[in-house]
């Protein structure tokens, strides 16, 4: 099963360059996908249901541990419920995809985009139904959201293709997220999130101490389902998901994806149909639904929106049989679910034919359509005619079962004082609306109609026509020999035997029959069609009786209302929250921050803990430390010049490093003083493009509020800090650190090993967070490209310089590099050469000469500190700050093309070298049967080294080394050599404007001038 997933998930990834190769035939590659797939399926057949017995159906498992403690695990089964219901996503998908080929168009856009995402959605959707844990299975539920949202909105130009999707997306994830609520409560309760075992206790859930939970549970779970699978109120979606292609609409809203909350209702049925709330919401919503969609869909003259409407119908009815918790129920329900799945996945596809080969979907357009296409006609009357209900076709013997188990269900004992005969005919009345929607389905789509011009209709290919022609014959097939898809069922019925609503009728399922004789359900099916042939005969006049019917309550209107309001709503309150001041901003976090806290400790009645001291006594020099802080954080609040105020704040950095020194944590203290410098360079550099005083302070009484509101902050901290440490009961985790990191970690530096190994999530999450920030820096400040190497702006003025020099091939910044090794002292000695790029007033000897001293030897220190971290201070992000250090000096000496010389490797190439090599030392573990991040020692004896112990969570430090690396380069580019670029411009635009074309000597005199000296 894993396999299978992968397979289709993998796949999906590289049909966008199938498609750029092969065109639309590209989709019968991803046919063969499912095709292949579906084949395993049948081969399964004998696994699952051999050794199938009532009280234990047979299943095949595949569990793949992920983190066992949090109780995450790849969990799939499969039972007789996922294999049938495996058959629709497989089978169905397959054909599908063999019927875009001849749908689409190779001039279409996003195609391979288009294949990709429908294969993507079968994987996810085949997950789902196997999956056999609740996390995991919401994990794919909402991949099919996602997916959903992507696949209806294909037609990406159109404003109803995206209000459409974006419709759905809001709708489901709404139901996910409340289902999600209700998924986590039912595993906490049981103590276990695999459903397998959850549905083992149920009845002891249902009825134990936590009976409350459990229903509640069920009803958020619920919520998702009947999201999903759009039922009343949320049945507005799927009407409007209609604005997908045609396959879309095939697979996804009639076979599949509406599909997910019904299975879900089938999965939880056996175990939870008993609790109160079940029921009620099952019922009432279902047949809720069956009777709107039915009486929208006879009001569509979209042939398209008459089956759309139809499948919302139809989903209510799925959902009542299939929740009812009866034996007869379950088999009815996964019988008419795969009855429904073939005859509306037909009917879609025959729409699409309608729609692709004569231009319109409208049925008062449409006319004589099956004197040109008679055999579509037939693959369309076989759909239809199922839908009805008519003999001997699958929708005829799974709705008299439906019948069945109804009948037996309103004269038990659980349905309640005169509910069930209500429950009945009300499920007749839904019958009677789908037998004429189906009639004028087929009579809107293919009749002759007086007065209509016959409809031009281009003769249709075979290969277009055989997905519906072989699900119109397995529709046959299926109403001819029920036994069939009797025994498939039979396993998963046999589970309702002992069910909790089981009183309420046979304690057996009965079976699947294309004849049961002359039975009551067999005369509701004669009502049925007696009733329906007269609303369609009388069809004239059902239409002026619903014109008349005043506008009832719309949902899709109710929808766009509460959008909008929230939408209002959001604007008031932005506009009053986000005024663009930052001392309101400021102010509104920090006393929310400290006010609440406060609160806490003065309505608290406990004194402050024993042994407070306020300078530790073995370290005198925190006094000074201390000193340092306060007196950098008053100048920084004070200055008047944003130089002076950054230094300052630096000080109060620089200060608590000596704290961490004087703490006795030399790594902490090393971090913290790299960090500080690297923030200043960062700051100094950056304030290059602002003013140099601080102007606009916030002055008057608002000086008062700030300086109150900055004390109040401090000091509630202080004790916040304070009673945090003294309410301690337990030993802290830490003190087990030093164990940890040696015995699992191979370390002696406890941090470094936290790091890189105890709290590798942490950590990978936080390099992530790096590169983001590299990303965003970069993205403030350059304008034509991320600017991995050093070139000239595209945007100069016509006239200047840059636009001389780059149309004569080169750039002035090479031209710059060029002439200044030209001068060189000496052809070999590249190393600071860059330098004499740099005005005179810009150079500085000593510097220089300390950069050649120095560049070389923090290099090395750094991978010293990178390779020793594991066992003494440093580690890769101390590592990663100090050749980040090495290169701001080389920069400072050097100017942007010493910058480039000494690093030819973009930032972007770092940050994404480090950080696939930190995410490859998590994969690589699982890939050999360990865990996430786990780590390997290595010892091993080699000569002249000696005896080596090797921890392969260094190579995930080496990373973390590479990405400060990057973060550091990126920043001097963006912050450093890009507005440095920028001067230079605004600096040479001017003189040079004026000035005529010289050829090369003017070129090398510009370069020259910009170089800041002649030779």
């Amino acid at each position: 099963m894993i396999t299978v997933l992968a397979v289709h998930f993998a796949v999906a990834a590289v049909a966008p360059l199938l498609f750029r190769k092969f065109g639309r035939n590209s989709f019968y590659a991803l046919a063969a996908v499912p095709a292949a797939s579906f084949v395993w399926l049948l081969l399964q057949h004998g696994a699952i249901y051999s050794d199938a017995v009532p009280s234990s159906p047979g299943a095949i498992t595949e569990v793949l541990p992920w983190i066992p403690v949090l109780q995450l695990e790849l969990a799939f089964r499969m039972d007789a419920l996922a294999w049938v219901m495996s058959l629709l996503v497989l089978g169905v998908g397959a054909l599908v995809l063999v019927y875009c080929a001849r749908y689409f168009k190779n001039k279409d856009d996003y195609l391979g985009g288009f294949g990709a995402q429908l294969l993507a959605f079968a994987g996810a959707m085949f997950g789902l139904v196997i999956a056999d844990d609740l996390l995991l299975m919401f994990i794919f539920w909402e991949l099919t959201t996602v997916l959903s949202y992507l696949l209806i909105g294909y037609a990406r130009t159109r404003l109803s293709a995206r209000r459409s999707a974006l419709q759905a997306l809001v709708v489901t994830t709404a139901g996910g997220l409340a289902m999600l609520v209700g998924l986590i409560i039912l595993g906490s309760v049981a103590g276990t999130y695999r459903i397998e075992a959850i549905l083992e206790q149920a009845p002891a859930l249902v009825a134990g101490p936590g009976a409350g939970a459990v229903s509640a549970a069920v009803v958020l779970i619920l919520v998702g389902a009947i999201t999903k699978s759009a039922l009343v109120p949320f049945h507005f979606w799927l009407p409007g998901a209609m604005a997908a292609p045609t396959p879309v609409s095939a697979y996804l809203h009639a076979a599949a994806m509406v599909k997910a909350g019904i299975y879900l209702v089938a999965r939880l049925a056996p175990g939870f149909a008993g609790t109160a709330p079940w029921l009620p919401i099952v019922l009432g919503l279902g047949l809720a639904t069956m009777l709107v969609g039915g009486y929208r869909a006879l009001r569509q003259t979209d042939i398209k929106l008459i089956l759309a409407y139809g499948t919302v119908s139809q989903l209510g009815f799925l959902t009542m049989v299939v929740g009812l918790g009866t034996p007869e129920g379950a088999l009815a329900g996964l019988a008419m679910l795969l009855a429904h799945g073939l005859f509306k996945a037909t009917l879609f596809l025959v729409v699409g034919i309608i729609d692709h080969q004569s231009g319109t979907r409208d049925i008062r357009e449409l006319s004589g359509v099956y004197g040109s296409a008679r055999a579509l006609g037939i693959v369309a009357a076989i759909g239809a005619a199922s839908m009805a209900g008519i003999p001997p076709l699958a929708g005829f013997v799974a709705k008299e079962s439906v019948f069945e188990a109804f009948i037996d269900y309103s004269t038990g004992a659980a349905t309640g004082p005169g509910s069930g005969p209500w429950l009945l005919a009300g499920l007749v009345l839904g019958s009677i609306l789908t037998f004429a929607y189906s009639a004028r389905f087929l009579w809107g789509a293919f009749a002759v109609k007086p007065g209509v011009e016959p409809t031009a209709f281009k003769p249709i290919r075979p290969a277009f026509l055989a997905a519906p022609a072989i699900l119109s014959l397995l529709t046959i097939l299926y109403g001819l020999w029920p036994a069939v898809v009797d025994g498939w069922i039979q396993p998963y019925a046999e589970l309702f035997v002992d069910g909790p609503v089981v009183d309420a009728g046979t304690s057996s399922p009965g079976h699947l029959a294309l004849w049961h004789g002359l039975t009551p359900a067999l005369g509701l099916t004669a009502v049925t069609f007696a009733f329906g042939a007269a609303m369609f005969y009388g069809r004239n006049a059902v239409a002026r009786l619903q014109s008349r019917v005043p506008g009832w309550v719309d949902a899709d209107r109710a929808y766009q209302q509460t959008i909008g309001a929230l939408d209002d709503t959001a604007v008031w309150v932005t506009g009053r929250t986000q005024r663009g001041s930052l001392f309101f901003y400021l102010s509104v976090i920090l006393t929310v921050a400290f006010a609440l806290p406060l609160t806490v400790l003065l309505l608290s009645d406990k004194p402050l803990p024993p042994g407070l001291y306020v300078i530790d006594p073995g370290a005198p020099l925190q006094l000074v430390a201390g000193a340092g802080i306060v007196i950098g954080a008053v100048a920084a609040v004070r200055a008047n010049k944003r130089f002076l105020a950054v230094l300052m704040v630096s000080v109060t950095g620089y200060g608590i490093a000596l704290m961490f020194a004087l703490q006795g944590a030399p790594d902490l203290a090393l971090t913290q003083m790299l960090v500080e410098t690297i923030i200043l360079v960062a700051f100094v550099l950056a304030m290059r493009s602002l003013p140099a005083e601080l102007r606009d302070r916030t002055g008057g009484k608002y000086r008062v509020i700030r300086v109150v509101i900055g004390l109040a902050f401090g000091v509630t901290m202080i004790f916040v800090a304070i009673y945090a440490l003294g309410a301690r009961v337990v030993p802290p985790i830490s003190l087990q650190f030093p164990q940890l990191a040696y015995e699992g970690g191979g370390g002696l530096n406890v941090v470094n090993v936290a790091l890189v190994d105890i709290r590798a999530w942490d950590t990978f999450g936080e390099i992530s967070v790096l590169a983001l920030a590299a990303t965003g820096v970069a993205s403030l400040i350059f304008v034509r490209g991320r600017g991995d190497r050093v070139r000239t702006s595209e945007t100069v003025a016509e006239g200047t310089v840059g636009r001389r020099a780059e149309a004569r091939g080169g750039t002035r910044d090479h031209a710059a590099l060029a002439l200044s090794r030209r001068f060189a002292a000496a052809a070999r000695d590249a190393w600071l050469v860059a330098g004499r790029t740099l005005a005179p007033e810009r150079r500085s000897i000593i510097f220089e000469v300390v950069t050649r001293l120095i560049f070389h030897s923090l290099i090395v220190f750094s991978v010293y500190l990178l390779l020793a971290g594991h066992n003494l201070p440093g580690g890769g992000f101390a590592g990663g700050l100090t050749a980040g250090l090495a290169l701001t000096i080389r920069y400072l000496a050097g100017g942007r093309f010493e910058l480039h010389e000494a690093t030819p490797v973009g930032a972007g190439t770092l940050l994404g070298i480090g950080l696939a090599t930190a995410a490859a030392t998590g994969m690589t573990p699982l890939l050999l049967g360990g865990q996430v991040f786990q780590s390997a020692i290595v010892e091993l004896w080699l000569p002249v080294f000696g005896d080596i112990k090797f921890v392969t969570s260094t190579i995930f430090d080496i990373g973390v080394y590479i990405v400060v690396v990057g973060l550091a380069l990126d920043v001097l580019r963006s912050l450093g050599a890009e507005i440095d670029e920028h001067f230079e411009e605004e600096q040479a635009a001017g003189p040079s404007e004026d000035r005529e074309d010289g050829g090369a000597a003017a070129e090398i005199a510009d370069t020259e001038a910009i170089a800041g000296g002649k030779a």
